[in-house]
């Protein structure tokens, strides 16, 4: 029985979409072929008729996570808002996928490293137009320096086991931010 070309586009939505989810939850080594295609409802060995590689799908679950969490924001104190709380810490598996991801990429391929660079460098732009600054160099210093503390605080803030520290980091890293956004 064929599959329709809309089907087969649904199906590879899905795939992508389940193992975005556990790549980010689980990270690319824990994460099967099988389970990915179980979590799509689909069958181990129609994998391969949508991708080569479990290299492929995370670069196209990367690319496909990027552009989920990708968003124009007022402020980089506005951004911080939304992006250093509780429920974004919790949320592994729906969460950033850098702060999920970014220390798996130097043992990546060139393509996922490639989606994420360009990821990085459109997040960037995105906080430059946010920044403050007399000039372009200084607001993309501002953007640089800015996105580093928030990736850095998400980081550290899902990696402590003391939950009064966690919030701390997320909280303390949204007022230092304020500071220098006002």
């Amino acid at each position: 029985m064929r599959v329709s070309k809309h089907q087969v586009a649904a199906n590879r939505e899905a795939i992508v979409r389940a193992a975005g989810r556990l790549f980010r939850e689980k990270g690319f080594d824990a994460v099967t072929v099988a389970e990915v295609m179980r979590a799509a409802g689909m069958t181990h060995g129609g994998f391969y008729g949508y991708f080569k590689t479990k290299d492929d799908l995370f670069a196209a679950a990367m690319a496909q996570a990027m552009e989920e969490v990708a968003s124009e924001y007022a402020s980089i104190a506005a951004r911080a808002e939304r992006y250093l709380t509780p429920a974004h810490r919790a949320d592994m598996p729906g969460g950033c996928p850098m702060a999920a991801l970014a220390g798996e990429m130097p043992r990546r391929s060139g393509e996922a490293r490639g989606v994420m660079t360009d990821s990085l460098r459109e997040q960037i732009d995105r906080m430059t137009a946010a920044a403050q600054g007399p000039d372009a160099a200084a607001r993309r210093r501002v953007a640089i320096g800015s996105w580093s503390a928030m990736l850095g605080a998400l980081i550290l803030a899902r990696m402590s086991d003391d939950p009064e520290l966690s919030g701390e980091v997320l909280a303390e890293t949204r007022a230092w931010l304020a500071d220098r956004d006002g």
